[in-house]
């Protein structure tokens, strides 16, 4: 990783961390202080903060371009704090918390992890052993559910004028079956972690995992979690199956039904997402590419002749 100094800064991305270390009373001032990148995310500009003398080592994320539209800054860093309490998380400083800047301390010693690190049962066990944890938090003070995530995309991506799906209105029409549906079985709100891309889960060398990110944290029902968890990682329905027993002591047929639900609506939240982000993101990342993968796995989901017992069951 290249490491720069004040003042050399070359776009503006790096000018906007270099005012950052200027400002943040943590970095002195920028005193001795040298940054880089650190790539892996879809939605801020991150960066890796060094003290020379050792001193210290820090994670600083920066909001991206619109991410105000759908991230609350405020809820993100109480559920930060929450998580470092809990030692699921890094430790999480305050300095410049009311500008939306997150800085963390750098965990060093511990690395992002991939799918193929999911692929290992016991990966797989410490992943829902850090969302018991975290289910089992005090609530937060936000609540989003996942209808709430979609009616919120689903209207900005119309006031900017982002691409419309092809088959919306069958997309549409199976995301308000899957909302009757849940909402008349009663949603079962916990802290959920809302966004299990691999690399934020850090793996320990005792193969340990802790949780990193916590932007779209919030009240939300537990089975959204596991939906959005194992979509992410690709589980099949045997493993799934085995995460499911590992959380909840068996298997019942309406927690199947509940998380493949949740799986769905999943993609259609971060289909949305993308189409916001393709928008106003200045990040080099393909969102319409990304969408139009969600969405193949939700026609996947709902196409199935299965789809209309698990709307039944859940």
């Amino acid at each position: 990783m290249t490491r720069k100094t004040l003042g050399e800064a070359s776009h503006p991305m790096e000018e906007a961390i270099e005012a950052v270390i200027r400002k943040a009373p943590l970095f002195r001032g920028g005193t001795g202080m040298v940054y880089g990148p650190v790539s892996g995310g879809i939605s801020n500009e991150n960066w890796r903060v060094t003290a020379s003398d050792g001193s210290g080592d820090w994670f600083v994320k920066i909001p991206g371009n619109g991410t105000e539209m759908f991230i609350d800054r405020k809820a993100a860093f109480e559920a930060s704090q929450r998580a470092a309490a809990a030692g699921l998380g890094p430790r999480v400083y305050g300095d410049l918390a009311e500008e939306g800047v997150e800085i963390n301390d750098f965990m060093s010693d511990r690395r992002p992890a991939t799918h193929s690190d999911f692929a290992e049962p016991a990966k797989r066990q410490a992943a829902m052993a850090a969302y018991r944890t975290l289910h089992g938090l005090a609530p937060l003070t936000a609540t989003k559910t996942v209808f709430d995530m979609i009616d919120e995309h689903a209207a900005q991506a119309a006031d900017l004028g982002a691409p419309r799906f092809p088959d919306h209105d069958w997309i549409t029409l199976n995301e308000a079956m899957a909302r009757e549906a849940l909402t008349a079985s009663g949603l079962d709100l916990v802290p959920c972690f809302n966004d299990p891309m691999p690399g934020n889960f850090m793996v320990g060398a005792d193969g340990s995992i802790l949780l990193i990110d916590y932007e779209y944290a919030s009240m939300n029902d537990r089975c959204y979690d596991f939906g959005l968890f194992f979509g992410e990682m690709f589980f099949t329905p045997e493993q799934e199956l085995e995460l499911i027993e590992t959380y909840f002591g068996d298997v019942r047929p309406e927690i199947v039904s509940r998380v493949i639900v949740h799986k769905a609506l999943a993609d259609v939240k971060w289909a949305l997402w993308s189409m916001v982000q393709l928008r106003v993101s200045r990040l080099a990342f393909d969102f319409h590419k990304y969408g139009m993968w969600k969405l193949m796995r939700f026609r996947q989901i709902t196409g199935h002749a299965d789809w209309p017992k698990h709307l039944r069951t859940v």
